[in-house]
């Protein structure tokens, strides 16, 4: 008698089953293998399978210095204006009939001279024009014929 529990053979088709997936795995595993032998594995990207990550402790501190007040400095300028005053001869010999009172007709200068413009406000005789005793052209910065403005 037989045996009836016992499985029927089985057919050929069945053996290809599980020879062609088993085939395909070795022929991937291989490309896998025969890809990575051409690289260096001694390249100095490699770490030691017995290296562990270690943790990093990083202090930042931040130190601001509070500025103290500057002293304050306070100057004080004393300004000596001195008036040159030159006598004209007796003898006039530029007469002029428009009574400006000269023969000076240069259009400016005088008998008045000042180093710079607080020379001539400390005087009392700015702003000058163009033709007044005192006016110069190096007191007037935009040479529009009023210095010390």
């Amino acid at each position: 008698m037989t045996n009836p529990y016992a499985a029927p053979p089985a057919p050929r088709w069945a053996r290809k089953r599980y020879l062609l997936p088993a085939l395909g795995l070795a022929l991937f595993v291989g490309i896998g293998i025969g890809g990575s032998g051409d690289q260096d594995t001694t390249g100095s990207d490699a770490k030691p399978a017995a290296a562990r990550p270690h943790p990093t402790v990083t202090v930042t501190t931040t130190a601001t210095a509070t500025p103290e007040p500057a002293a304050t400095v306070t100057a004080t300028s004393t300004v000596e204006v001195t008036r040159t005053v030159t006598a004209e001869p007796a003898a006039d010999t530029g007469i002029d009939d428009s009574g400006s009172g000269g023969g000076d007709s240069s259009g400016g200068g005088g008998s008045a001279y000042y180093a710079n413009c607080t020379a001539a406000r400390a005087a009392g005789a700015a702003p000058l024009h163009a033709g007044d005793p005192g006016y110069d052209s190096h007191l007037d910065r935009d040479g529009d014929g009023v210095a010390c403005e």
